[in-house]
Formats: structure tokens, sequence, C-alpha cells
């Protein structure tokens, strides 16, 4: 079976007697900086758009928005000031919306408790109100992965 790679691909697979379904992946990796966040946004709605996820499009680009700073804040204190990546994944049954970054350490993500004069620290109230389910995993000392889910 021929695979396809790149940003915008389709990539068939096949379950036990269940015949073809597509998977969709795009990957973005972009410098820790402030411009990361907004080419981040853009990129997610372009990309759902194509893939036919037009009524998710928005709060997707809020979920991005908030996932790609906090992996941007993470990575960008460090000194080699390592790459982010957003990850797209869709499949027949779900999307799933990763952040990924570098961070060495080792603190949980977790929705905060901030104070009505806060102007920060809701980020993951927001992906928890606006996806099905949100979660975070380290795959190695060095890298970790935030992510929120959709059924479709």
């Amino acid at each position: 079976m021929p695979t396809v790679s790149g940003p915008h691909c389709q990539v068939p697979a096949t379950g036990a007697g269940t015949g073809t379904t597509f998977h969709r992946t795009s990957v973005l990796e972009l410098a820790p900086l402030p411009s990361a966040i907004p080419c981040a946004r853009l990129h997610a709605m372009h990309v759902l758009r194509e893939w036919g996820l037009r009524a998710l499009a928005e709060d997707a680009e809020l979920i991005v928005s908030e996932l790609m700073t906090n992996a941007a804040d993470a990575s960008a204190i460090l000194p080699d000031r390592p790459p982010i990546t957003l990850r797209l994944l869709a499949s027949e049954k779900s999307l799933i919306i990763e952040a990924w970054d570098h961070s060495p350490l080792d603190l949980e993500p977790r929705e905060a408790d901030p104070g009505p004069d806060a102007e920060c620290g809701r980020g993951l109230t927001v992906v928890a109100a606006l996806s099905d389910r949100w979660g975070w995993e380290r795959t190695n000392p060095r890298r970790k992965v935030v992510w929120a889910e959709w059924a479709l």
C-alpha cells in the first residue's frame, strides 16, 4: 500500500475486517516565539476546513492558541530554545489537537483557579470547556505533549 507524506495527507489504514478508513495528520514545527501562535491558529483553521471540519475550526483555533502558548512558554525559557510542534490528527471518529514542547520540568499541566482580575491562567479551563476531553503525557525526560480531543 503506498503511503503519502506531508502536512496535509490522508493515510489509508485497514482495521481487521473493517475495510479502509482514512486518517489525516498535519504537523507544524515552529520556534517558541510569540509569532508562532497566530501561525499555528491559521494553520489549524485552514487544515480543518480542508478536511471538512469547518464546524470545529473556531473552537479549535482557541484551543490551538492556548496549548501552543503554553508550549512556547515552556520551551522559550530553555537556553537552546527548542521548537514547539502542533499536530492535528483526524479520523472518522475523532479530532485530536496536540501541542509538543521540550520542557524538562516535571510540572503537571492542570486547570488553574485564577482570581477574577488575573490576566492569565485560564487556558486549560478553556481547553476543558471546548473539547470533549484533554490530557497530557511526558514522552521522555525532555518532551511533553498536551492534547485536546473531540468525538466526531
